[in-house]
């Protein structure tokens, strides 16, 4: 692992910058997370090796024939894209999924409310090298969030922002100059079975496809969730308190387009 570590930070293809003092929260209890960490290194040391060899000297951030990913033998696969509509931005998205509890309740069950997200640009990853950005989404929950506006362990750019309103009821997607939008669920499917845990264990939270509310720019339409890793709550409320936050990470897929005009 420490090899690839090394080869890692020798990394400066465009699809993203090399790590650097990465903040890994090494109290994550579950034993499959320092195993995720080590194949994310491994696995990007391999294509540290495949981007020298590119004409270029490092891959090409085109999104016009990315596929979105899919969950491996859904029975009920989420809708794609509608037509018409084009892959504007991919975004990793790391926070916490927020829950609250009855108190003296316990065996009620954790009430969502909302989620708070720092988006980082993926777009270059998600073009040139989809199965590590798949392996992102798994590591990155461990990494724990630091005032830098780069993400651990790869050093992603910070691109927009995630959060609800009003009142926690709405999910809003901020990415400054290529838009922002609020929007409502359109369908959801559980994520894999081997998807990432949480820094806890927890298992990851469903996919879902979100469409946007009037009032949306820079013609987002709609808005994927996939990638998941971490974020649910426990099945009840026992010895929870009244609030609390599970730390997540997803992919964040933007389809943008003109709507079509109703006759």
């Amino acid at each position: 692992m420490y090899s690839s570590i090394i080869l890692a930070t020798a990394f400066i293809a465009s699809a993203f910058a090399a790590p650097a003092n990465p903040n890994l929260n090494l109290a994550s209890a579950h034993p499959g997370s320092h195993s995720a960490v080590s194949d994310y290194f491994n696995m990007l040391a391999k294509k540290v090796q495949e981007a020298k060899q590119l004409p270029q000297g490092g891959p090409v951030c085109d999104l016009s024939s990315v596929q979105l990913p899919t969950v491996p033998g859904s029975k009920e696969p989420m809708p794609l894209p509608g037509a018409g509509y084009k892959l504007k931005h991919v975004a990793l998205g790391r926070g916490t999924q927020n829950y609250t509890c009855s108190p003296n309740n316990a065996t009620a069950i954790p009430a969502a409310a909302g989620a708070v997200a720092t988006l980082f640009d993926a777009s270059c990853i998600a073009s040139a090298y989809p199965a590590l950005l798949m392996e992102l989404s798994r590591v990155t929950v461990n990494f724990n969030l630091t005032d830098l506006n780069t993400l651990a362990p790869s050093n992603l750019l910070m691109s927009g922002h995630h959060y609800f309103a009003p009142n926690i009821t709405v999910p809003y997607f901020d990415l400054g100059p290529l838009g922002s939008c609020m929007a409502a669920k359109n369908a959801s499917e559980p994520a894999p079975a081997d998807a990432g845990k949480g820094q806890g264990g927890e298992p990851a939270v469903p996919w879902l496809k979100l469409t946007t509310r009037e009032g949306a720019t820079g013609d987002l339409q709609e808005v994927y969730r996939v990638g998941t890793a971490g974020g649910s709550a426990p099945a009840t409320c026992k010895d929870m308190p009244a609030t609390f936050e599970v730390q997540y990470t997803a992919q964040y897929w933007f389809y943008a387009g003109k709507k079509p005009t109703q006759e």
